[in-house]
C-alpha cells in the first residue's frame, strides 16, 4: 500500500492522460474507487492573450516535496495508490499540465486525498510558472485562493 518513487514523475514530455489513468488502474482490484484529475494550461479572462506557459523546478526538491505530500496523504485516507505526475518545460493553451490519481476503499477518501493533493501541490510544490503573451513573458504569482484551499485541511 501506499506511493512508491515512481508515482511522482516531473516531465517535459507531454502527459498522455488515457496511458496515466490506466496506470492509475492497474493492479488495483482491492480499491473501491479510483479518482483522477486533470489541469489545463487554460486562457480565460484574465489570461487572455496567452500563448504559451513555461514551468520550472528545482530538481530534487520538487519530488521531495512531492513525496511529502503523497505520504500525507496516505497517513490521512487508507489509499492504495496514489500518483502526481506534473510538466516543466514550454506548454500551449489547452495541454494538460498536473495529473493526479488516487485509489481507494471507498470514493469520499478518493475523492478528499485527490483534493488534498492538488490544493498541497499548489500551495507547497516549487514549480515557477512564466506567461507569455506574444513576446511579453510575465512571471506567475502565488494565488491568495490557493493558500486557502490548502488551509482548510
Amino acid at each position: 500500500m501506499g506511493h512508491s518513487p515512481e508515482n511522482i514523475i516531473i516531465t517535459s514530455e507531454p502527459l498522455d492522460i488515457g496511458e496515466l489513468t490506466r496506470q492509475v488502474h492497474l493492479n488495483q482490484g482491492e480499491s473501491g474507487a479510483a479518482v483522477t484529475f486533470t489541469g489545463a494550461v487554460r486562457v480565460s479572462a484574465e489570461e487572455n492573450g496567452l500563448t504559451a506557459m513555461s514551468l520550472e523546478h528545482y530538481p530534487g526538491m520538487t519530488e521531495a516535496q512531492l513525496a511529502k505530500i503523497v505520504g500525507e496523504a496516505n497517513q490521512r485516507w487508507q489509499l492504495n495508490k496514489v500518483m502526481v505526475v506534473h510538466r516543466v518545460g514550454h506548454l500551449s493553451p489547452g495541454e494538460p499540465i498536473v495529473f493526479v490519481g488516487t485509489c481507494g476503499l471507498h470514493r469520499k477518501e478518493a475523492f478528499e486525498a485527490a483534493e488534498f493533493v492538488m490544493d498541497f501541490l499548489k500551495q507547497k510544490a516549487t514549480f515557477w510558472k512564466k506567461e507569455h503573451y506574444g513576446s511579453r513573458e510575465v512571471w506567475v504569482e502565488a494565488k491568495k485562493t490557493d493558500a486557502e484551499a490548502a488551509e482548510r485541511w
